[in-house]
């Protein structure tokens, strides 16, 4: 099926569901910065030969902590909207804080850029993975194992950053220097 075809939740559809689900203010902003985040990435990518669906990225990202004040935050938001019709959201947001590994670069998807961009956006702005990296180790119980984890993924996704910046010929990093989100 096209892109075209394929139904894709939309920004008051999300609006609703953060109402539903009291999803505080600081989250919903932080929704539309990872949102704002992985569609530049995907358009950056697809200005390179990719064929990412935005509208897809989009809703995602808008949607992906809609019930984030809820434990298992990820099944309950995508449950939300698999049950509105919004399968391919929902598989996003089921994914998101356990996304690993990603695709190679070659391969990319929409929960790449989604998930990706969870990565590198602290509360309502992208800050770039260091940052991000160094605000979740502060919030992260000082366990070996799970500081390895969080280690490691980030050692995956500077990876991931460096294959990217080879396509788009630009870190990042530049790609967001000249405009906060």
């Amino acid at each position: 099926m096209t892109q075209a075809k394929k139904k894709r939740i939309s920004e008051e559809e999300v609006k609703k569901l953060y109402m539903e689900y009291s999803t505080p203010n600081h989250v919903k902003a932080h929704c539309r910065a990872v949102a704002e985040t992985a569609v530049k990435l995907a358009e950056s990518l697809n200005k390179h030969g990719y064929n990412l669906d935005l509208g897809l990225i989009k809703g995602a990202g808008l949607a992906h902590d809609v019930a984030r004040t809820s434990d298992e935050h990820w099944k309950i938001g995508a449950d939300a909207l698999e049950a509105l019709g919004y399968k391919d959201e929902a598989d996003i947001i089921r994914v998101h804080m356990f996304y690993s590994p990603f695709n190679p670069v070659e391969k990319l998807n929409e929960c790449d850029m989604v998930c990706l961009a969870d990565r590198l956006v602290k509360e309502d702005k992208y800050v770039g993975l260091d940052e991000r990296i160094e605000y979740i180790l502060k919030k992260a119980p000082d366990k070996p194992e799970i500081v390895a984890n969080i280690m490691a993924r980030k050692a995956e996704t500077e990876e991931l950053l460096a294959d990217i910046a080879d396509v788009i010929g630009q870190t990042v990093d530049s790609l967001f220097s000249d405009k906060e989100i």
